[in-house]
């Protein structure tokens, strides 16, 4: 099927119509207890409603499974650090426990600073002129 750029757009904008259609229909016979389709299909049903939609977020379950998954990854990690102390259990032992390597010391922090500062001194000199 060869379909064009231009199609495919036409496509697309149909489908979020059509979503947003349904959508507006769920709301509506999830909502409202007035219309007639939507009291009649109650009363036959014995109270049997539509359940209203999630506008989002995750269900408890969702959740749970994230967290597990999450969990297990953990474990592989730090299992890889304690088990082995090659180069590349280091960085990753290194990286899960958020300490940083390198950095700059007191003074190289102390150095810049006065460094910055002469910078501005000069440029608030210069623009006086």
């Amino acid at each position: 099927m060869d379909l064009s750029v231009k199609q495919l757009e036409e496509a697309v904008a149909m489908r979020r119509q059509i979503d947003q259609l349904q959508s507006r229909l769920s709301n509506l016979l999830g909502r409202s207890g007035g219309s007639a389709t939507s009291s009649a299909a109650s009363s036959s049903s014995a109270g049997a409603a539509m359940p209203r939609r999630r506008k989002g977020g995750l269900s408890a379950a969702g959740r749970a499974r994230i967290a597990a998954a999450a969990k297990a990854r953990w474990a592989r990690v730090k299992a890889a650090a304690a088990g082995s102390q090659s180069s590349d259990a280091k960085k990753s032992a290194a990286k899960a426990t958020g300490k940083k390597k390198g950095g700059i010391s007191e003074a190289g922090r102390r150095k810049l600073s006065q460094m910055m500062k002469a910078r501005w001194a000069a440029r608030r000199k210069n623009q006086g002129k």
